[in-house]
């Protein structure tokens, strides 16, 4: 470290910061250490260049990363491995934020999203979600020899649309993608951008709410996921804690990454889940599941700032997303020898087993959340044995 230090150039006085930053960050030691190599000959061939710290951007780590090849050094970081640094010296208002070529698409999207929280009070999750359908509508008909002109759309371009969007996901995305389009054609004709409301133009998608029986696992597969995940390392131990949330509790993948460590109550053997609709619940911690929560927070969590109760297992340590989640139970069914699922399959799964051990309906709607007890009675479908017992026989057929 000594050595960087006194070849730093004019990043010298920023190498123990920069340190600490990636301490803070999850890198291990010989990762910081190599790092910190990268920012002392970045520092050292600034001061050859004779330019200043605020001067640093992309395109001049560019010339640097050029320089140090023609001159016929090896083993060179790669652009990717130079953005922890600007990051940190953007961070402390060393460098200028990147300057950010905006597409008119792109400048459409960003008045529409804010047209949407602004009008409309959507929520983030949900915004994104509009945002990337109407991103990828108008790059496929909005988009004509490279130059952005949504006047030409017409019926035929949403229907068709549509269409395609009806042959690779399911009704219920789809009718999702029917409010997400309509919501476009209002943004636009508000924004004089198409000549007419196209908004009626989009068909509705056929689709009966509680129509289709809700796809489960036996308790028996649930158990193998469990029982196959290892717990010899952080992940495992994180990725075991998460799977019990799941199997045990019902939660959903955005509720096991907004879980904080102050949402779990010790005394009273509570936890607190922040879901949908920016609602807030409180359901009894069974003890196997605050015994694998433990066993993550005693041994193997690492010590960083977020509060966040479940951390990334790699550098830059942070959060995990709600899509980890799906990796999680991807990765259980692998090891389990199973069909993989997401993990809204896991919910689904104890569901079915409340129903079997004798719970009402009452009681599975209360473990699950749901706002409308109308949600958990598709679930009386999955109870086959029960129905087959009530089922009247097919006329001309006798009784099985």
């Amino acid at each position: 470290m000594a050595g960087t230090r006194r070849k730093a150039g004019v990043l010298t006085p920023y190498v123990e910061g920069y340190r600490s930053w990636l301490a803070d960050r999850g890198y291990t030691e010989l990762t910081a250490r190599n790092m910190l190599k990268d920012l002392g000959q970045v520092g050292t061939w600034l001061s050859g260049q004779g330019l200043e710290v605020s001067d640093l951007s992309e395109e001049l780590l560019g010339r640097f990363l050029s320089d140090q090849r023609e001159a016929g050094r090896r083993r060179l970081p790669g652009p990717r491995g130079m953005r922890p640094l600007l990051s940190y010296l953007r961070e402390a208002e060393l460098v200028p934020p990147a300057r950010v070529e905006v597409s008119p698409l792109d400048a459409v999207l960003e008045e529409f999203g804010d047209w949407m929280a602004g009008e409309r009070g959507l929520a983030a999750a949900t915004m994104l979600r509009y945002t990337n359908t109407a991103r990828r509508f108008l790059t496929e008909q909005a988009m004509a020899g490279g130059v952005f002109d949504p006047s030409g759309v017409n019926g035929a371009d949403l229907n068709a649309f549509l269409l395609r969007e009806c042959a690779r996901v399911s009704a219920g995305s789809a009718k999702g993608r029917v409010a997400e389009l309509r919501s476009l054609m209002r943004f636009l004709h508000l924004r004089g951008l198409i000549p007419v409301k196209l908004g009626a133009a989009v068909p509705p998608v056929g689709g009966w709410r509680l129509a289709a029986v809700p796809p489960t696992m036996a308790a028996t597969d649930i158990q193998r996921l469990l029982d196959c995940c290892p717990r010899t390392d952080e992940v495992g131990v994180r990725d075991y804690a998460i799977l019990m949330l799941l199997a045990r509790l019902g939660l959903r993948s955005i509720e096991v990454a907004r879980l904080r460590l102050g949402d779990v109550d010790w005394r009273s053997g509570e936890i607190v889940l922040r879901g949908k609709g920016r609602r807030e619940d409180r359901l009894p911690l069974p003890v196997d599941v605050g015994e694998a929560l433990v066993a993550y927070l005693s041994g193997t969590r690492p010590q960083v700032s977020t509060r966040r109760f479940f951390v990334t297992g790699r550098a830059p340590r942070g959060p995990i997303r709600p899509d980890l989640v799906g990796d999680v139970v991807e990765r259980a069914c692998l090891r389990a020898g199973l069909p993989r699922v997401g993990p809204h399959r896991l919910r689904h799964a104890l569901a079915g087993e409340m129903l079997r051990q004798g719970s009402g309906l009452m009681a599975i709607s209360q473990v699950l959340r749901h706002q409308d007890l109308a949600t958990t009675a598709l679930y009386a479908k999955v109870d086959f044995t029960a129905l087959r017992a009530v089922a009247r026989p097919w006329p001309g057929t006798e009784a099985a």
